[in-house]
């Protein structure tokens, strides 16, 4: 198909594949086939689901070997970090997935939340793609090159931890207090709005974060806080 550039895909994964249908699968969107039925293709959705357990293992395994005197919540937090769908749908972006993407025209205009789940799992589609044509090898030297390197800043910057209930844990140690918070602010269109909250502790700001939803935003000011509070964990 004219629409997908098989030697592009090839040179953002980094791998040559057997079989290219294979590698057109993990690009293609289930509503580019409601638009597109005789292309013969199928959607990437059952690559996904193989995707994200080869990733979860790859990922379990360095991390165990990586950090040996980290107990078991810790390294499980960090996977989480590590495979989430922020983590991964920015990889994506970095990797250039969006331009390779088959999606109907109407998927394709949007550029929001949306976006960010599609892009998200096609990463988890094509460690899938490779690992099914060319090996667990393969899969985990595409994981390790686009993954791994994200895990000292994870955790240096604390982005692992559940931040608002650890907030709520120190304020109330230390003050006997629980952080509220409040939305000061809201950024850019309705499509792909973006939330400024503060968290306070007896009407006082201690920190401030920026999400795509309040929810995000909650935990970016409450990471926040911790730092300015040095109540982040080491």
């Amino acid at each position: 198909m004219d629409t997908f550039n098989v030697e592009d895909a090839e040179k953002k994964i980094g791998f040559e594949f057997n079989d290219k249908r294979i590698l057109m699968m993990a690009f293609t969107h289930r509503s580019f086939l409601n638009e597109n039925k005789e292309s013969g293709l199928e959607h990437n959705e059952r690559l996904e689901f193989l995707g994200d357990a080869v990733l979860e293992l790859v990922t379990t395994d360095f991390l165990y070997k990586k950090y040996p005197k980290r107990h078991e919540g810790d390294m499980t937090s960090f996977r989480a970090a590590l495979v989430n769908t922020v983590t991964l749908s920015e990889t994506s972006e970095k990797l250039g997935f969006n331009d390779l993407l088959l999606l109907s025209k109407g998927e394709a205009k949007d550029t929001g939340r949306a976006r960010q789940y599609i892009l998200a799992n096609v990463f988890e589609a094509v460690t899938g793609a490779l690992y099914l044509d060319l090996g667990y090898e393969a899969a985990e030297k595409f994981i390790a090159k686009n993954i791994f390197p994200l895990i000292d800043k994870i955790v240096k910057d604390g982005s692992w931890v559940d931040a608002k209930s650890l907030f709520q844990e120190k304020a109330q140690e230390k003050f006997g207090q629980t952080p509220s918070y409040e939305t000061v602010g809201e950024e850019g269109p309705d499509h792909n709005k973006q939330f400024i909250v503060v968290v306070k502790l007896n009407n006082k700001t201690e920190g401030k974060g920026k999400g795509n939803s309040k929810q995000e935003a909650e935990q970016i000011a409450a990471i926040d806080a911790l730092k300015k509070n040095k109540w982040l964990p080491q």
